[in-house]
């Protein structure tokens, strides 16, 4: 147990290394570049005056050390902006603060969050259970027609741009049958139907996409495992078919596909931008994009650090899954 906790603790420390390492990349690459958030702010005429009282205003007249230092402070015990009767606070965990949008980039982050978690957290679910199911009935079934089929449905999820599959999508299935809706999200605490009615195609679409790694790794590591003397010992000691490949082979394969599955999760709560874009969903995503193109920095650098953030914790959950399922790990 002593040895659990003290893997746990180094890979925490480790992961907040990252995160403020990360941190500091981030900031330092986007403020680098030459669009001005004063000046955009400035609004027209802008005369040097006013841009200087923009700069002040926004904290863009301090060093760049200066400015990450108290971006850095905003995340953990808030920030303000300006003085006076303009003042404007913004409360812990601050990612900074959206001048054009008037809204601290922590607000708008959790303001699309849930559309972005229910479009992540459905698919996820179904190219789990699609992607190992098919990988184990591929390598159960090897070099006979389930196997080529399956090997078939991945490859079309690994060479189908995610743009081009959902297009597909809403024009078959959206428009010449009219089954499902083509755009658009319902909040879950107004309708869970109409949630999941307006999620379908968009989960369908990104679990045909990932569901087609899970097939080739659950088929590989299958494969592999039922060759494995421990799997022909329980045979000869006449273990039936379904509990050798539940209880030992699935057993034997649980860490690759929970390692891969916890960063492709990770890495999607960030924003599925493509997806998110081609049904209309107003998401991380499409904040993301929406940012770059009005040059809203602030909100740029805040959803980029809160994905990489997501996919760092993501990567530690996997690195302490990791580690109870292979003790060795954990000792190592």
């Amino acid at each position: 147990m002593a040895g659990v906790t003290w893997f746990v603790l180094r890979r925490l420390f480790a992961a907040l290394l990252v995160m403020l390492a990360l941190s500091l990349a981030v900031y330092l690459v986007f403020y680098a570049i030459p669009a001005d958030p004063a000046r955009l702010a400035c609004g027209k005429p802008c005369t040097p005056d006013r841009l200087e009282q923009a700069r002040h205003f926004m904290q863009l007249d301090q060093s760049t050390l200066q400015q990450y230092l108290s971006f850095l402070k905003g995340v953990f015990a808030g920030r303000t902006y300006g003085e006076g009767t303009a003042v404007v606070h913004c409360d812990a965990p601050c990612f900074g603060y959206s001048f054009p949008l008037a809204r601290p980039v922590t607000t708008l982050i959790l303001d699309r969050l849930p559309v972005t978690a229910s479009l992540a957290l459905g698919a996820a679910v179904l190219w789990l259970l699609v992607g190992v199911s098919l990988g184990v009935v591929a390598a159960l079934n090897r070099g006979r027609l389930l196997d080529r089929l399956s090997i078939g449905f991945a490859l079309i999820g690994v060479s189908m741009p995610s743009f081009l599959l959902g297009l597909l999508a809403i024009l078959v299935f959206g428009f010449w049958l009219n089954m499902v809706p083509v755009n658009g999200y319902v909040p879950f605490t107004e309708s869970p139907v109409d949630w999941a009615w307006h999620l379908i195609t968009p989960w369908i679409v990104l679990a045909t996409l990932q569901a087609a790694a899970y097939v080739r790794l659950t088929r590989a590591q299958m494969l592999e495992e039922m060759n494995l003397d421990y799997i022909t010992t329980a045979r000869a000691k006449g273990a039936g078919q379904a509990r050798v490949v539940v209880t030992h082979g699935l057993r034997g394969i649980l860490v690759p596909i929970v390692t891969l599955f916890g960063l492709d999760l990770g890495a999607l709560l960030g924003g599925a931008i493509v997806t998110e874009k081609v049904f209309s969903m107003q998401g991380l995503g499409e904040l993301l994009i929406s940012s770059v193109a009005q040059l809203d920095v602030a909100v740029v650098v805040g959803v980029t650090l809160f994905a990489a953030f997501l996919i760092i914790l993501a990567n530690l959950v996997v690195d302490v899954v990791h580690g109870v399922l292979d003790p060795r790990v954990s000792h190592g």
